[in-house]
């Protein structure tokens, strides 16, 4: 353990960690840029605007639907962290305002850990919560998030590794084994923090992670959240070639996360070649509208809602102050 910290530590000296994590970001958005070029060259306009106004208005509204149910469930991720580090005082309106409109603004401006967390100190901050609790509860949120894609995208790769292969492109029992290895550490996490409290951290910054029990309200909370969002997206592709909704769903999610590491505001560029490429079955005009249409449903509106709410908010402070 000791050698491993002492590379860890020699390798942020020579190279470091920004780096690495900049040259990721450059690479992904590099090869999503010359796979969009290529999905993109001969698209019909026309035939995308055609392929919108033919979308059912049943399943634009059901899509809309599980959007609701999205950000609704991502209000407790606010909640559960604020109750995490016992900040039982601040009521669910406040925790739902913070989550809802931290997500909106973080998934359309990008580099939503700070952009979030500028937001969400704004609003907690409110109620008497300094810097260190607000990073503590954009902690313990990003957790609740990255457990429920483990948890998710560990059961799509394991259950069915062929739609994992349509967008990673490695061989069907890589994906499997990648699945199983996952759900094996999701499994390892949980047991850990079942036995004993752990706290993670130094001084004035320490967290007291969730224990077993809670942990798997963590997971519940994000598979919830992602299931509403891929369901969204399941209800607006086309109709045919029929796919199952595990296979949308793997794609989907796996899509979703590399348009995060790119930190492209809303995936943009990222996420859309990803859904192009691993979904080539359906016809790619049609794809494109679906695409665009989850954009206007999960981004702009839930963005203008935001902005909308947070004028409206500091309005009312400011004439009620004097």
């Amino acid at each position: 353990m000791k050698a491993l910290r002492a590379l860890a530590r020699l390798f942020d000296q020579k190279i470091g960690w920004h780096r690495v994590g900049v040259i990721l970001c450059i690479t992904i958005i590099a090869i999503a840029s010359v796979v969009l070029y290529r999905k993109l060259q001969n698209i019909n306009v026309s035939k995308v605007l055609t392929a919108m106004a033919t979308v059912e208005y049943r399943d634009v509204a059901i899509a809309a639907l599980f959007v609701t149910a999205g950000y609704f469930t991502l209000t407790f991720y606010d909640l559960f962290a604020l109750r995490t580090i016992g900040r039982k005082d601040v009521p669910y309106r406040t925790a739902a305002l913070a989550g809802f409109t931290s997500y909106s603004v973080g998934h359309n401006v990008g580099a939503s850990v700070f952009t979030g967390g500028a937001v969400r100190y704004h609003i907690y901050s409110g109620w008497g919560l300094d810097a260190v609790e607000v990073a503590k509860i954009c902690f313990i949120a990003g957790l609740t998030f990255w457990l429920g894609n483990i948890a998710v995208l560990g059961f799509g790769f394991a259950y069915h590794p062929q739609a994992a292969s349509d967008i990673d492109l490695l061989p069907t029992w890589a994906n499997r084994a990648l699945g199983i290895a996952a759900i094996t550490a999701l499994v390892i996490y949980v047991s850990w923090v079942w036995r004993i409290p752990r706290v993670i951290g130094r001084q004035t910054w320490e967290v007291r992670l969730p224990n077993g029990p809670l942990t798997l309200l963590q997971i519940a909370i994000g598979i919830i959240d992602l299931t509403c969002c891929a369901l969204a997206m399941y209800m607006l592709v086309p109709n045919e070639p029929y796919m199952q909704f595990i296979d949308v769903a793997v794609i989907f999610i796996a899509a979703t996360l590399l348009g995060f590491a790119s930190h492209s505001p809303g995936g943009l560029g990222v996420f859309d070649a990803a859904m192009l490429l691993a979904l080539s079955d359906y016809d790619a005009e049609g794809l494109l509208a679906a695409l665009l249409i989850f954009r206007l449903l999960y981004y702009i509106i839930p963005f203008a809602l935001a902005l909308a709410t947070l004028g409206i908010r500091e309005a009312i402070i400011h004439l009620s102050r004097r």
